[in-house]
């Protein structure tokens, strides 16, 4: 979570103490030269008659029209403010008693820190900004207008709207643009406000947003640093280096893995050390790719990817992250595509993982929530009509004993029909036959399936070309998620069910009967599209766009297409 508050003059983040009671510290942006920020004080105010005079203080509607003449806003602001307003009987919420509450430098540094993190002046506020410098330098003079206080009071409330808005509620307003189907809650800013301005707050910032986005915050003012002091080194080899190796290129290595994190020293050798072997794999293992120690293509096309690209991906993932859930269940599946990996979470916490294949770009894997119920054994599978369409009629008609050889029976509505009976060439464009291959190893999807109804007919399911998992780059579906070991996954979702034993479940796969297992309760799956995040273990990993969404989003952000 964001601290209490910071200076910043040379230093990027150097944190400061409150000081409760007669002394609260906080910093000054003036003007939208965050640079040139200066440090003031903000002394208590206990004058009776200034206490009183702020006790008469309230909103009436000629005060809010006066405001909003002089300071614009936009009409869903405008919206928020008076009924903030109204369900306070018109009185202040960010002045108590003469005093200035702790929530105004809480809520000053969240916007200070936004700016640096986004890069993003359109919540600058020069006027906010003089009026705070005002109060801090002539508390005396400021008080002296009433006009002074009020646009303050006014100015907090619609900054901490817009603020709310933009950064809780997300830049994108509908996510299903971007194919995101995940619901997300409305977040509702009028109680957020009332809890930062709280009696019982002092001055603690409060944030509807999941840890993962405050993990990627975090990095990305590492990188910010990064960026601001020249960025990544660009390498250049003329050819593979491994350990025990000599180079001149080892120098800029070094030096990216130690900026990045990965290389504890920063040793100025040309020698290929274990440790550098050691940040290697790190560094191999957060992209995703063959953890092998090597300074391979791989590893070198991921070492040139430019700081500034590296932040735009953070930026890209933090508003993805604004569309997930604050809190999600204590225990649920979450299936990361860019990564082809199933995630485990039990008790808030992941416990394994495995690998997985997802949609080709073509087929791509959907983004939703469900909630996986049941498991069939043995299974079916009941071919889609645009596999039937497009693969299974053309692989008949150039060989008539294809569904023999694919152990695949036709039928019309719940009857078996004989295929030789039909003439398929009548059939190319639309069929009326449903056809479905019988249980039995060769079966598309193995011996088990995970059933979590949905609209797109996604689910998880075993496979029978194990090989395909070797692989780094797993897009191979036509869009279900192929998973690398079904039958621990099975075992874990039955781990409950007494009907249910290790042996038991052996000795039904041994056979060709179709069984269907309930799952109670049922666990949520989450199906997500993450190409950055930090992981449990506070490291920053990156992946590829596999079906270009970053993109996407990149163009709606900066108007342009990422380099």
């Amino acid at each position: 979570m964001l601290q209490p508050f910071y200076i910043l003059k040379k230093e990027m983040f150097k944190k400061i103490n409150l000081i409760p009671g007669f002394i609260l510290i906080f910093f000054i942006a003036v003007g939208c030269q965050i640079s040139k920020s200066k440090m003031l004080v903000t002394r208590s105010y206990k004058s009776n008659a200034l206490s009183g005079e702020m006790m008469r203080f309230s909103f009436d509607s000629s005060v809010l029209s006066s405001f909003y003449k002089t300071y614009p806003v936009s009409d869903s602001i405008k919206k928020e403010v008076n009924e903030f307003y109204r369900r306070r009987y018109n009185h202040t919420a960010w002045f108590k008693q003469g005093n200035l509450i702790q929530a105004v430098p809480a809520f000053y540094n969240q916007l200070l820190n936004y700016t640096l993190d986004f890069e993003d002046s359109s919540l600058n506020n020069v006027h906010l900004d003089s009026l705070i410098k005002f109060i801090q330098t002539d508390e005396q003079k400021f008080y002296s207008q009433t006009s002074n206080y009020q646009q303050l009071e006014l100015l907090l409330t619609t900054s901490y709207f817009a603020y709310a808005k933009k950064v809780y509620g997300g830049f994108i307003k509908n996510p299903s643009n971007h194919d995101w189907f995940i619901p997300r809650k409305v977040r509702n800013y009028q109680i957020l406000l009332d809890s930062l301005v709280s009696d019982n707050n002092n001055g603690k910032t409060i944030e509807p947003l999941n840890e993962y986005y405050f993990r990627l915050s975090k990095k990305l003012r590492i990188y910010r640093n990064i960026q601001k002091n020249g960025g990544f080194p660009v390498i250049v080899p003329i050819r593979q280096l491994k350990n025990g190796e000599l180079d001149s290129t080892l120098l800029l290595v070094k030096q990216y893995l130690f900026l990045s994190g990965d290389l504890k020293e920063n040793e100025h050798t040309l020698l290929f050390t274990d440790a550098l072997t050691t940040a290697i794999k790190n560094f191999q293992k957060r992209m995703g790719i063959s953890e092998n120690g090597v300074l391979d293509i791989n590893t070198l096309a991921q070492l040139n990817i430019s700081v500034e690209v590296r932040i735009k991906q953070m930026l890209v993932n933090m508003e993805r992250l604004r569309w997930m859930p604050e809190e999600m269940e204590s225990n649920y599946l979450l299936i990361n595509i860019p990564d082809f990996k199933l995630n485990i979470v039990e008790n808030n916490k992941k416990i394994w993982s495995m690998d997985v294949v997802v949609g080709k770009v073509v087929t791509q894997t959907n983004i939703f929530k469900g909630s996986l119920s049941r498991i069939v054994l043995n299974p079916y599978w009941v071919i889609p009509t645009s596999i039937i369409q497009n693969e299974i009629v053309p692989q008949i008609i150039s060989d008539t004993s294809y569904l023999i050889k694919n152990n695949m029976e036709v039928l019309l509505g719940n009857k078996i029909v004989n295929p030789a009976a039909i003439n398929w060439e009548d059939y190319i464009v639309n069929s009326p036959y449903t056809i479905r291959q019988k249980p039995g190893i060769t079966n598309a999807l193995g011996k088990i399936k995970f059933l979590f109804p949905n609209s797109y007919s996604i689910y998880l399911h075993d496979t029978p070309v194990k090989g395909v998992f070797a692989e780094s780059k797993r897009d191979f579906s036509h869009g279900c998620i192929r998973v690398a070991e079904p039958k621990k996954l099975a075992l874990y979702l039955l781990r409950n069910n007494t009907a249910w034993s290790f042996k038991k479940l052996e000795n039904t796969l041994e056979t060709d009967i179709e069984t269907g297992i309930r799952v109670s309760p049922s666990i949520p799956v989450y199906i997500v599209y993450f190409t950055s995040w930090v992981d449990n273990s506070e490291q920053l990993n990156f992946r590829n766009d596999l079906y270009n969404l970053d993109k996407k989003i990149l163009i709606e952000f900066f108007g342009e297409q990422p380099r």
